[in-house]
Formats: structure tokens, sequence, C-alpha cells
């Protein structure tokens, strides 16, 4: 299969390393509007370089792209690699709306074409690990989660279009608060059916900086996340309650099980465990494009977006948000 990457931003060289690694894949373009840009993530590759993604699939050298771009041009550039026959992954969030990722869904199933949205936390081994004693019902069912991140929004810190509401459809709860809704709602097994939220906005930013989360899943799971910009001791922790046990989670400590005052490790930090996940991200997409169902559920990562965007209603008007009943993803 022959991949395109379209924007070479921070995570471009995990999804390259992900490319070279697996056999049967092969890394033929390289797209950023920047050309230096570009032409440093292609260096050490055969890949073709573009500054127009455009141009990249008239030239009919991909049969896949990777879409990491600014979330706003997840849709048009999704829909013009439909039309071109190609298959996409595109990374979170799917869109900014959720009328948006409807019609990222529809234009690639119109086309015939696979997609596969990339929420990395799915793949990431620590949160593997805890899937697995979690299925493995020793547990007991989940009761509560907790979900801590730390970030950076100072204005500087990153591209200026991450501080662009228009474009990246919000602040760090739509960006860092995305990932903690991924993993919270697949380790909780439920579905959101009501947020209360609040979110701040400093350093001048014209997004939320800071914000937090109350969520109720159908199952009565209640989550807790709190995303905080620019803290002194700096964090990624998640602490999932059963009924039997805590199961803790950090990418950068593994995986523990506690029980009763003991502890015991279920998965310990690796030195390539980011690289893996990513490894193992795009070998899904390849099992997709092949017929295989995705890791990540099409009505999940809408269903992301989706409670982002109830969150934004609940800071801005005070009130807890209901969240409607999921609808056919068609």
């Amino acid at each position: 299969m022959r991949i395109g990457l379209i924007g070479a931003g921070a995570v471009a060289p995990f999804h390259i390393a992900a490319a070279t690694a697996l056999e049967g894949i092969e890394l033929t373009a390289v797209c950023d509007i920047d050309a230096a840009i570009a032409r440093r993530a292609a260096s050490g590759s055969r890949a073709a370089v573009y500054t127009d993604h455009r141009a990249m699939l008239e030239a009919g050298v991909v049969d896949a792209v990777i879409v990491n771009t600014p979330h706003a041009l997840h849709l048009p550039m999704t829909q013009d690699a439909a039309a071109a026959g190609v298959h996409v992954m595109v990374e979170k969030p799917m869109a900014t709306t959720v009328d948006d990722c409807g019609r990222l869904i529809s234009a690639c199933n119109r086309a015939g074409v696979a997609l596969t949205v990339g929420h990395i936390q799915h793949f990431m081994p620590d949160k593997l690990a805890a899937r697995r004693v979690i299925d493995s019902g020793e547990l007991g069912a989940v009761r509560m989660i907790r979900d801590n991140r730390s970030t950076d929004y100072r204005p500087g810190t990153r591209p200026a279009w991450f501080f662009a509401p228009a474009i990246a459809g919000g602040g760090a709860l739509m960006n860092i608060g995305g990932h903690c809704l991924d993993r919270s709602l697949w380790l909780g097994d439920g579905r959101a059916v009501e947020v209360m939220a609040s979110a701040v906005n400093r350093f001048g930013a014209a997004v939320e900086t800071d914000g937090g989360m109350l969520v109720r899943l159908d199952n009565g799971v209640g989550v807790t996340i709190a995303v905080i910009s620019d803290p002194a001791t700096r964090g990624d922790s998640m602490t999932v309650v059963c009924e039997e046990g805590v199961i803790e989670l950090d990418p950068r400590q593994g995986a523990t099980v506690h029980v009763d005052g003991r502890s015991r490790v279920v998965h310990s930090v690796g030195e390539h465990d980011i690289q893996n996940a990513f490894t193992a991200q795009l070998a899904d997409f390849a099992a997709v494009i092949g017929g295989a169902d995705p890791a990540v559920p099409l009505s999940h990562a809408r269903h992301v977006v989706e409670v982002v965007l109830a969150a934004y209603r609940s800071a801005q008007e005070g009130t807890t948000v209901a969240i409607a009943r999921e609808e056919v993803v068609a």
C-alpha cells in the first residue's frame, strides 16, 4: 500500500516511522504547505514532496493518506481524498462539529473507501493492559474513572492555529480533553448521557486553556476529567475504580492493579511504547482497508466530538447538558 502523509507537524515522525516499519506499506508522499517542513519529514525516504494535497492526489502516487492537519481541514481534505478513491486515516478530533463528522463518514461511504480516526489512546500499551484486565472480569465492573492531564496552552508554545477557534474547534478540551474522553469512554464501556463542564481562558488566549468535565455514562459510570495548562507538576494519569480493585495508568509509569492492599504491575513502561502505538494504529488502518472492523468505531470518534461540544455549551450556560441518544452511522 502506498501511503501519503498530509501535514508534517509534531506527530509526523511517528506516522512515518510506522509506515517504514510495516511490511506491505510504503511512504510515497509527504505534503505540507511549508515545503521545507515537508522535505525534512520526507528525508531518508523516497517519498515525493508536495505543498498541495490536491496535487498529490492528482499525481496518483498514493492509495491511502493520513490527514494530520488543523482540525477544520479534516473534512475538506477527507472529501478530496475520498473523491480520488483514496483511503483515509484522519487524526483526532474527527472534525470540529458533529454534522461535519457525519459528512466525513458519508463521503467515504459514497466513495467506497476505508476510514479510520487516529485515537492513539486505543493503542497505548498501558491502556491496552487496562482493557485486558477489565475484560477479564477479575475486578468486576468499572464504577468510576478519574482522568487528569496537564498541557501547555500558552500562546507561542504551539502553532498559532491551535488558538484560532474556527480552525481548531476549541482549545484544551477539544485537543487534550478529546484524548481523555476517548480513553475514559472506552475503558468505562459506555456512552455519555450528560456532562457538566467548566472552561478557563488564560494567557490572553482566544480558546480555553484549562477545563474540566463531569460526565455520566449510560451504564452509571461517573467520569471526572481535568485538563490544566502549565502547572508546576506535569501529569497524564488515569484511575479506573472497579468493584473489586483499582487500575492506575500513566504512560510514563505503566499500569498497576491494586486489590486489597496489594499491587501488581500489568504493564511496565518501554522505550518504544508511543512509537509502537502509532505502528499498531497504522496496522489497524491497513486491516480496515482489507475489510476488518476498526479498533475505534466511527460512532465512538463522532461521540467524542459530540461530548466536547456539549461540554462547551455546559461551560457557557453553567448548566448540565444532556446528550442525545446515539444516531446510526451511515
